[in-house]
């Protein structure tokens, strides 16, 4: 851990750097500048107080990384509203630059302008490992309507205890506290000491190593240790008079890892009740996509008084027990535990491939419905994704991008926004239409472990930062085909490819129109009087005779182009 202990964060070596006034919207990713792209994180060593009476936060965090090319300064992320107190580096002091300069390099008399601030870096050669520790603390940023805001949540139980979350997918861990803030760079492993007043509980990533008394009277602090890599929106405080559930589980592997689902006393019943459906989605998620990844550490569900976010092995759950309108299953749980392998093990390098994440993950949902209610149920959520489909933007855009384009982008800036989830489900379910079964669930199963032996794997050389590059050569080698042709249509371009058809007498016509004119040859199943006929669609079209049969095209709706 920090040589910085949370006790010793209280000590400032100088007066606290000043944060202005908060900024209206934040945003996370994005190009990445040479102050960051010169240093790789190897681990983040978390210690901080919560004081939920003065919501109000105090910590240090170590960072201790490789430098990657020569340069002067490195930046680190911290959101302005939180005051730096002191830096040192290399356990040898003070340094003397933090943030009192903003991007310009203009002296501002202690108030940083910027969500970040520059560490000088003096006798540290490409390849050098090398330690900073940051002392920070004040008033983090409110999450109003977590989790599409992010910051803290400070809430109350039922009975009027504390419970408080964090949540910041969207805005950046640099909400609440110091990372270099992009999600091409994860720590191999990370520590986090979190102290908190008595009898509060708290639920974080990883395995808890053990608990013992804080310095201050009536506090504990929680020691809690990361094995493997993670994101850093995926790092989350999760803080109440908590109830600790355990599940048997034995994984798909033969082996068995800790499930727990932390629930407020109040819930506890109902938090019992549902803990075997939560078993059943990990079963379907192990048996379609391998091994849950994060075996060495445990599977946490954790009760949160907002919706919920996919943080790594401790997935915050707010759905109030309440399951799917339309289903019955706790679609809520299963979604973001999707993202144990989809966005966790398996993160997008860059925001422009966030569709890798939330496409894939909704689509596992439905076939977690064809599973267990039957192939109906599959073709009613697919319908129902469908009909939300925007194309509004490209669904992987080439080119770095950010959360607030990506993500929280408008209609009319070229932003996909919500088609990352369900056209990028559509893109799953047209693809396992062109391959057939067979091809398509080993080609899903590749996608999160590319090599077999990767699946018994727990140290974290299972995850991996990955591409729709990366996606598109697993298929071809896994099926032997040439899929560019349909990754460029479907997630390159924003419009669909439209079906042209003509009936006349007993011929149909058939031919796809593409954007920009691209190859596009989707096979197109016929139904002729309750007979099947699947057609090869050349980029001049093709004509065929069908007689005077009724005729239905793409009667199962497998198609994602627009007829």
């Amino acid at each position: 851990m920090s040589c910085l202990s949370i006790a010793a964060a209280v000590i400032l070596a100088t007066p606290p750097l000043a944060p202005s006034a908060p900024q209206e919207a934040q945003d996370s990713g994005g190009p990445l500048d040479a102050e960051r792209a010169c240093y790789d994180v190897l681990r983040y060593d978390l210690s901080i107080q919560v004081d939920p009476q003065q919501e109000r936060i105090l910590g240090s965090n170590r960072i201790t990384a490789r430098l990657l090319s020569t340069t002067d300064r490195i930046r680190v992320d911290l959101d302005r509203r939180l005051a730096v107190h002191d830096v040192s580096m290399n356990d040898i002091g003070h340094v003397d630059a933090v943030g009192y300069v903003d991007v310009n390099d203009v002296v501002t008399g202690g108030e940083r302008t910027e969500d970040f601030f520059f560490v000088p870096i003096a006798g540290v050669s490409p390849g050098d490992v090398f330690t900073i520790d940051i002392n920070y603390g004040g008033s983090p940023r409110e999450a109003v309507r977590a989790p599409w805001d992010g910051g803290f949540v400070w809430a109350q139980t039922p009975s009027g205890a504390p419970w408080i979350a964090t949540a910041c997918q969207g805005e950046g861990a640099d909400l609440w506290w110091p990372c270099k803030d992009h999600p091409s760079d994860e720590p191999d492993s990370m520590g986090i000491d979190v102290e908190v007043p008595d009898p509060l509980v708290v639920a974080t990533n990883g395995r808890l190593l053990g608990t013992w008394p804080a310095a201050r009277p009536g506090h504990t602090i929680h020691r809690w240790e990361v094995s493997t890599p993670i994101n850093n929106y995926g790092v989350a405080l999760n803080i109440a008079p908590y109830v600790r559930l355990e599940h048997l589980y034995t994984s798909v592997t033969g082996e068995r890892f800790p499930f727990y689902f932390w629930v407020l006393p109040e819930d506890e019943a109902k938090g019992r009740a549902i803990l075997p459906e939560f078993a059943g989605h990990m079963r379907q998620l192990e048996e379609l996509c391998g091994p849950y990844p994060f075996r060495a550490d445990k599977y946490g569900v954790v009760q949160t008084p907002h919706l919920g976010m996919e943080h790594q092995s401790i997935i915050a759950y707010g759905n109030r027990f309440a399951g799917d309108p339309n289903f019955e299953y706790d679609w809520l749980h299963h979604h973001e535990l999707s993202h144990e392998w989809w966005g966790n093990m398996v993160t997008a390098r860059d925001w422009n491939d966030f569709w890798i994440h939330e496409g894939i993950g909704t689509y596992v949902q439905a076939l977690y419905l064809e599973q267990r209610f039957g192939p109906e149920a599959y073709r009613q959520k697919m319908a129902a994704d469908r009909r939300r489909i925007a194309n509004t933007g490209p669904v992987a855009p080439r080119g770095s991008k950010s959360t607030g384009w990506m993500y929280l982008g408008r209609p009319g800036n070229g932003s996909p926004g919500g088609d990352i989830y369900f056209k990028g489900s559509w893109v799953c379910h047209e693809l396992r239409w062109l391959l057939g079964d067979d091809e398509f669930f080993h080609v899903l199963r590749r996608w999160a472990y590319p090599d077999p032996a990767l699946e018994l794997v727990t140290d974290g050389a299972q995850c991996r930062f990955t591409t729709t590059d990366e996606l598109l050569e697993i298929a071809n080698r896994e099926t032997g085909r040439d899929l560019a042709w349909y990754f460029e249509v479907a997630l390159r371009r924003a419009a669909l490819p439209t079906l042209e058809t003509q009936r006349d007498g007993t011929s149909l016509t058939l031919r796809w129109s593409t954007p920009d004119d691209l190859p596009y040859p989707m096979p197109v199943e016929l139904d002729l009087d309750g007979h099947r006929r699947t057609v090869p669609i050349p980029p001049e079209g093709t004509t065929i005779d069908v007689g005077q049969a009724k005729l239905t095209i793409d009667p199962d709706d497998w198609l994602l182009g627009a007829e």
